[in-house]
């Protein structure tokens, strides 16, 4: 796994749970490629409504 890769993923998971760090944030917007943190944000998002509605389900059957 890339450093950028793992860098990029440890701050969408932290923005999500709404941890990140102040310092961590800056560092992402100074060196990072918004797109890829808007992606992983997108890909985060639509995973994370799968697996809600899979529980979901599982509990209403």
């Amino acid at each position: 796994m890339s450093s950028k890769f793992k860098q990029i993923l440890q701050s969408t998971l932290a923005a999500a749970f709404g941890v990140q760090s102040h310092k961590n944030r800056v560092q992402d917007f100074e060196e990072g490629n918004a797109g890829w943190f808007i992606l992983a944000g997108i890909i985060f998002t639509v995973i994370f409504i799968f697996t809600v509605l899979a529980v979901v389900n599982l509990v209403i059957a």
